[in-house]
């Protein structure tokens, strides 16, 4: 089993900053390659950023590509996701997700087998 939680989310303005930390325990986190997604109320979960367990081999959400870095300290068993230039359109709940490294970019939910409990992200005009 591997535990998520989330961190960092909050209410910011636009073209403000804000990074979420993701902390996982229980398996050998450089082990699993991590995402992050978002939901909007009544939309569905979308990918955002994806990164491999090597920390160079990463993959964005059109979206967010030029706007959102994500990274990862494997000896801190965290992933980050730093959020600049904020839009009104990036409110959400960004959740972390984890599944067992493997040779492709997830951008699917189903594709990661670990959930954490998501952070509110709230961008105000």
């Amino acid at each position: 089993q591997v535990q998520l939680v989330e961190s960092g989310g909050g209410l910011v303005q636009a073209g403000d900053s804000l990074r979420l930390s993701c902390t996982a325990s229980g398996r050998t986190f450089s082990n699993y390659d991590m995402g992050w997604f978002r939901q909007a109320p009544g939309k569905e979960r979308e990918f955002v950023a994806t990164i491999r367990r090597s920390v160079d081999r990463t993959y964005y959400a059109d979206s967010v590509k030029g706007r959102f870095t994500i990274s990862r300290d494997n000896a801190k068993n965290t992933v980050y996701l730093q959020m600049n230039s904020l839009k009104p359109e990036d409110t959400a709940v960004y959740y972390c997700a984890s599944a067992p490294t493997g040779s492709f970019y997830r951008i699917l939910s189903a594709a990661y087998v670990y959930w954490g409990q998501g952070t509110q992200v709230t961008v105000s005009t």
